[in-house]
Formats: structure tokens, sequence, C-alpha cells
């Protein structure tokens, strides 16, 4: 009978996945949040304690344990035992790991489309340390592989990639305005993002020092204001149902700029992406952490950037 260990005894242990190069600014933050790091396997770093909410964890493992196995076939039969469709996260023996993997139900990856439903089932992940011993998660909080989405990209009627962001937001997370809303987007040149809320029947005041994409401003729906987004003022724009912002500028000025529409009290709900010179201002994103109602993703699409979510109905 082979034995389950955890890896803190009784004690919960937690995995938190970097994005991609996003290593550093994972442990940073983790030690900043006071949580501690027992181990670490590339970009995934154990830590001691239940689940917390970190940014720049891309996936986070619940509940990691241990388990000793001396085959593949008993190494998949302890996965089936414990139900949930797997993935395979590759530490060690990747080779290994897929023969595991096409023994138990498997989280395929699959490539979506925009507002494509999205499993809501929790799926397990599994890490070989050796050929005797790995790591198991039977619950993630990330119903897709390693917290990825993937999609069927648009590569004509977008004029810039950045409309990936949205999509991300809007299908895995079901973040998104109604059709009708009234919405505003700031820093919007090109337009990628304008083009997306126009596409979801959104009424969209694009705001920008530069011009959008001809046959963006051509569409319906679409009020441009080709002036700097830091000149506006809430009472000359009057009640918005979302503020959005991808605009290129410092943290703490995006700061300054949505604080002065929420004091206002015409926007319900809040999607900016926080852009990071070298080194990341975690002061402030945890700033934006703090705000009432507010939640921070590091987005697939996203990179060295995060976006801060804030909603009416989260207050």
């Amino acid at each position: 009978m082979v034995s389950i260990l955890t890896i803190m005894g009784q004690n919960k242990c937690t995995g938190y996945l970097a994005p991609e190069n996003f290593e550093s600014d994972l442990k940073t933050e983790l030690t900043l949040l006071g949580i501690t790091i027992l181990e670490s396997y590339g970009r995934l770093f154990l830590c001691e304690g239940p689940a917390q909410a970190v940014v720049f964890a891309q996936d986070t493992w619940l509940d990691v344990e241990r388990l000793e196995y001396n085959s593949i076939s008993n190494a998949a039969e302890l996965l089936r035992l414990k139900g949930h469709r797997w993935s395979h996260f590759s530490i060690n023996n990747h080779r290994r790991g897929e023969l595991i993997l096409e023994k138990v139900p498997s989280a395929k990856t699959k490539i979506f489309h925009f507002l494509d439903s999205v499993p809501t089932t929790s799926i397990g992940v599994f890490a070989l340390l050796s050929e005797k011993e790995m790591l198991v998660a039977s619950q993630t909080n990330c119903p897709l592989p390693f917290g990825e989405i993937h999609f069927h990209e648009d590569k004509f009627n977008p004029p810039s990639r950045a409309y990936l962001k949205l999509w991300e937001l809007f299908t895995l997370y079901q973040i998104k305005p109604r059709s009708g809303d009234k919405v505003m987007d700031v820093g919007s040149c090109p337009g990628g993002w304008t083009w997306v809320l126009q596409t979801i029947g959104c009424h969209v005041i694009s705001v920008d020092k530069a011009p959008l994409d001809a046959r963006i401003a051509a569409l319906a729906n679409i009020e441009f204001k080709q002036e700097s987004a830091f000149g506006l003022r809430p009472q000359h724009i009057g009640k918005l149902d979302w503020f959005f912002s991808d605009i290129i500028c410092y943290p703490d000025k995006l700061y300054e700029l949505v604080t002065r529409f929420r004091d206002f009290g015409l926007v319900d709900n809040f999607a900016c992406t926080i852009k990071f010179q070298a080194p990341t201002d975690f002061e402030t994103m945890f700033k934006f952490k703090a705000i009432a109602g507010s939640k921070i993703f590091h987005l697939s699409a996203n990179k060295h950037e995060v976006t801060w979510v804030n909603l009416k109905a989260w207050q």
C-alpha cells in the first residue's frame, strides 16, 4: 500500500504557478504577502498554508500532497481514485509523466472562440519529482490547464493583439458589460479594446490623443474624443456603466485617474491594465487591490502588466 504524505504533515500546502518568465515577480509577491515558500521547481512555488489571492500566480494548486508510487500504472491508479480530469506539469521524468496522463481522464487543451462556454468543473494536476514520487493537487483554482486560455485569433478585424486581454476577461472570467451599456475606453488607439466593446453591443466613448484606426472609427456606436485621458473630468462625461483602460502610463498615474472617476460616483465598474516598468510597482498594485470590490488578474495575454477589475456587484 502506497503512503500519502503531505508536505507539511497535517498543515495545508499550496502551489502557486507563475506565468512564464515571471518567477521573480511571483517570488517577490509571495514574500511581501508573508507567505512562506517551502520549495520551488522552476515557476512552481510550494508554500505553507491555505491558498491566498496571489496576482502573479496564473494557477493555484490547492492542498498539494506528495504521493509515492511504484510504477506508471500504480501512479495512474492513485490519480483515478482521486477522480477529476488531470493535467501534467513537467518537472522531471517528462515522458513517464505523459504516459501516466494517457491512463487517466485528462483535461484537454482546447482552442476557444470568443465567448465560448468554459468548463466549470475543477481539474487536478500532478508533477513527477522522480520515478518514485510525485506532487498531486486534486483541485486547482482554474478549470483550464495551468490557468491558460488559447483562442482562435481574429487576424483581420482588430488593429492590434491587445483585444485578447478583453476576450480572456470576458470569456474565462465571465466579467463583461451588457449589450447597450455605455462604456469609456481611455488610451484606446489604435482601437483593439474599442473594437471588442463595440462587437458586444456597447456604446463606446473612445479617448486618445492619437486617432483610432480608420476601420474602427467607422463602426457604429463609437464616439471618439481625440484628447488626453488625463484631462478628462467625470462631470463632462456623465454616467458610465464601465470605465476601461489599456493606457500606457505609470501605475500611480492610472491610480490617480481612476480615483478621480471613482470619487465622483458616476462609474459602476472598472477594468484597467496596470502596466509596469522595471521593477514591478508592487506598492501601487497593492493599493489597487485594497480598493473595495477589486480583483487583480495576470491574464494569459498580459505581459509585464496585470488587469485590475472593480465591480459594483463585488462591493
